[in-house]
């Protein structure tokens, strides 16, 4: 069964926002908060009780995610959320690897003073956390801020979709013992190379944090 994705108050549209997108959103913010995993199920009518929205803009959101992959048919009783298989794993994260190393080379020629030094105040935070899922949140927090820095708006779009398909894989790799200290050497490291304004080894140093990120997924993955 899904668990309960803390914002259940009810979907209110802003900002121009149209309720069916507002509620996709909730819907991939569920994701990537782990509300919602492989193998859950999504019903219609349980989601538009939750959001307190009629079925219409769930309807509407749930057949984007449908056309977008991320949940199937669940043979007549509702859909849920798509386990991607090995071959998958590793296609998104050849997609990670050139994406946020593109993203690392144009940061260390835009980003601002401030932008820099948010980036190091997001990754103390990462240090002082204590639980996985808020490590999780501040990597996230930490990946999607050098993108902004990057000053490409369709990279931006680009890796906030990749972030939506990272959501699926489950478990964070921060439960991987090790991983939250190496991480955090790694990110220590892009970060300085971008405020030297170095380029190519910011690139280099964002693949291969990459690359140490699949190797304890597929440890994750070898688990299940």
């Amino acid at each position: 069964m899904a668990r309960r994705p803390a914002n259940s108050g009810g979907m209110i549209a802003r900002g121009g926002v149209a309720l069916g997108e507002a509620v996709f959103r909730s819907l991939c913010e569920a994701l990537q908060a782990g509300s919602y995993r492989a193998g859950d199920r999504l019903r219609e009518e349980e989601v538009a009780q939750r959001l307190k929205v009629s079925r219409t803009p769930v309807r509407e959101a749930l057949g984007r995610l449908a056309a977008r992959g991320f949940v199937e048919p669940a043979g007549g009783r509702g859909l849920i959320v798509r386990n991607l298989d090995i071959s998958e794993v590793l296609e998104l994260y050849v997609m990670r690897e050139i994406m946020e190393g593109a993203a690392a080379r144009l940061a260390a020629g835009h980003a601002s003073a401030p932008e820099i030094d948010a980036l190091r105040d997001i990754e103390q935070a990462f240090v002082e956390a204590t639980e996985a899922a808020e490590m999780a949140r501040l990597n996230r927090a930490f990946h999607e801020a050098i993108c902004r820095a990057a000053r490409n708006r369709y990279l931006d779009n680009a890796s906030r979709e990749l972030q939506d398909w990272i959501a699926l894989l489950g478990p964070t790799t921060f439960t991987v013992a090790g991983r939250p200290t190496t991480s955090h050497g790694e990110h220590r490291k892009i970060i300085d190379a971008i405020a030297a304004r170095n380029g190519d080894k910011a690139e280099q140093l964002a693949r291969a944090h990459i690359r140490e990120a699949l190797r304890c997924r597929l440890k994750l993955l070898q688990k299940q």
